[in-house]
This record gives structure tokens, C-alpha cells and sequence, in this order.
């Protein structure tokens, strides 16, 4: 897909850009490390990563006049509580024991602020996931060859996941970060037509 203006994502994941890259090969990557995202209880998980994923973009916007800005934000939640990135193994542990066996929700809020002031538009994708049942060992393993201090929920959908998901009902690419068949559908709007070959 060739845009009609410059797409920047605002985002530092690495996840986000791989997935971005697959489905529009030419953006360039802005963090809004300035933004302080919003950890509202009262918000459900659509409110939440939506209002996270606008607070990116727009501030990446505001420094980007003319570009396609790119925002989102991705939260796992187990019985209506986020679960955010684990600050140590121990606590990692703990939260793949919570998960184990169970069904969970992972939300991914996106935001595409256009050069225009009325050209922002927000929307969400939800995916559930099924756990396998975990004992320690598995745990441990698990931990052992994933790094998933930076990841929400303590896992990586993308890396060895086979060890520890059942079952998946939803966007696979939603679970990693970026949802691309909503996405894409979305940037259909600034999608550069190619024009008719000549008779």
C-alpha cells in the first residue's frame, strides 16, 4: 500500500513497526515520549486505548503538520482489569499463573490524525485469547526465552507462543500490536490510486 502523504508512526515499539511494515513499506517513526498515557480505571478498555493511542498521535501531529500520524495503544485485560508490563520476572511469573488456563481480552486502540483538523479518527479491535494450563516449569521456560518486561500482560504472542496459548478468537496481529485488516481498511482513504495503465 502507497499512501498519498507521509505516514509517521508514533510509536518506539519494535512490534508496531514490523507489523506497519508489512502493510506500508515507506513511514518513519516519531516516539511522543512528552505524552503520559492514562491509566483511568473507570475507562473501559476501548475508552482507555483509544484516548491513549489520540494522546500519541496528536502530539506527534502537532510537530508533523502535512503527515499521516499513527498512534496506538494495546492493554491486556483479565475480568474487566488491565494488566500492564511486568516490572520484574517474579511479577511475570505471577501474571502467566493468572492467565493460565483462562480466557483473556487484549484491546488495541488506534489513532490516524490527517494534516486537517477534522481528519482524526479513532477506532479499537478486541481479540480474546485462551491460555493452556501452566505449571511452573512451563512458566519458567517460557520466561527463559521471551524478554517480557516490556510487554503488557507478560507475554508475546509472537514468540513461542505455541507454549503457552490455546486458543485465539480474533486478529492475531491485534495481540502483537497493530490490528492491519482494520488498519487497513482505514487507510484506504489515503491510499495513492495508481493510475490506468494507457490503451
Amino acid at each position: 500500500m502507497r499512501l498519498s502523504l507521509p505516514l509517521i508512526l508514533a510509536s518506539a515499539s519494535p512490534r508496531r513497526s514490523e507489523l506497519l511494515g508489512s502493510l506500508v513499506p515507506d513511514f518513519t517513526v516519531v516516539t511522543a515520549d512528552e505524552v503520559e498515557e492514562a491509566h483511568d480505571a473507570a475507562l473501559t478498555p476501548a475508552e482507555l486505548t483509544e484516548h491513549n493511542a489520540r494522546l500519541k498521535a496528536a502530539a506527534v501531529a502537532r510537530r508533523h503538520p502535512g503527515a499521516l500520524v499513527l498512534g496506538a495503544d494495546t492493554l491486556v485485560y483479565l475480568n474487566g482489569e488491565p494488566l500492564g508490563k511486568p516490572a520484574s520476572l517474579d511479577e511475570a511469573a505471577a501474571t502467566l499463573r493468572r492467565l493460565a488456563g483462562r480466557t483473556h481480552t487484549v484491546c488495541t486502540g488506534v489513532c490516524l490524525c490527517g494534516p486537517a483538523a477534522d481528519e482524526a479518527a479513532s477506532f479499537h479491535n478486541l481479540t480474546r485469547v485462551t491460555f493452556l494450563p501452566l505449571d511452573d516449569g512451563t512458566i519458567a521456560e517460557y520466561l527463559g526465552k521471551v524478554h517480557v518486561l516490556d510487554k503488557a500482560g507478560a507475554y508475546a504472542a509472537q514468540e513461542h507462543g505455541g507454549l503457552i496459548i490455546e486458543d485465539m478468537e480474533g486478529s492475531w496481529s491485534n495481540v502483537v500490536g497493530l490490528p492491519l485488516e482494520a488498519l487497513a481498511a482505514r487507510l484506504a482513504r489515503w491510499e495513492l490510486r495508481e493510475p490506468p495503465p494507457p490503451h
